[in-house]
């Protein structure tokens, strides 16, 4: 069973994709196990401070490394992490084959930065990964997370009903995936393709796979040089 334990000063803002769809019947299943830790109860200050002024001057606030140090030497007492990976705009671009490699660990860690960020030290020392969901600055780590967690958890056998359906994701052959149809037929005048009428497996395969290069070579050029 794969284990995903969040580190971050917003729990709150976590708990609502973790409970609902896809997310919420693997953890039921005990396919995988996500667990939310609150930075805060890891403070030694009686007003649970996460962040302090930068030194040398400067806009915004910064996680310090203490709290994020208690909190992850609490959680290594218990397990031994593949990746322990920090989510910001920096990081390495999220793609189809990162959340497969992620999808077949057994135990991740990951801390969402927050304010201006964290302290350097912690992703010189702690950190073995990091992810960037796109080349944008959003408030914090907690919805990143969110992503990464929902694109690798999909991927563990037994979480999709069919389980060959993320096979044929978009990206996980560099290719965008087909259009897809279902009924009715014929509406107002809006036919399905004859090809998916036609029970022809090898040409329903053929089509598809024309489909998707054409879509592909229009909409996302790049991912054919790959």
């Amino acid at each position: 069973m794969l284990h995903i334990d969040i580190l971050t000063v917003l729990p709150d803002l976590l708990k609502g994709p973790f409970d609902h769809s896809i997310l919420k019947r693997a953890q039921q299943k005990k396919l995988v196990e996500v667990e939310i830790h609150n930075i805060r109860d890891y403070t030694t200050d009686k007003h649970h401070s996460t962040d302090d002024y930068q030194f040398g001057g400067g806009a915004g606030m910064v996680m310090m490394i203490e709290p994020i140090d208690n909190c992850l030497k609490h959680l290594k007492s218990k397990r031994t992490y593949d990746e322990i990976i920090y989510m910001t705009p920096d990081g390495e671009r999220l793609n189809q084959q990162i959340s497969n490699q992620l999808s077949m660990k057994g135990n991740i860690a990951i801390l969402c930065g927050h304010y201006k960020g964290v302290d350097e030290r912690v992703r010189q020392h702690f950190i073995t990964r990091e992810i960037s969901v796109g080349d944008y600055v959003l408030s914090g780590g907690e919805l990143p997370a969110a992503v990464v967690v929902d694109s690798i958890v999909r991927l563990i056998p037994g979480v999709i009903g069919d389980e060959t359906s993320a096979l044929f994701d978009s990206f996980q052959d560099n290719l965008l995936a087909p259009p897809v149809y279902t009924r009715p037929e014929n509406y107002t005048g809006w036919k399905v393709p004859e090809v998916l009428l036609s029970g022809h497996f090898k040409n329903i395969e053929e089509w598809r796979h024309n489909e998707a290069m054409e879509r592909t070579k229009n909409r996302r050029p790049d991912l054919l040089k790959e």
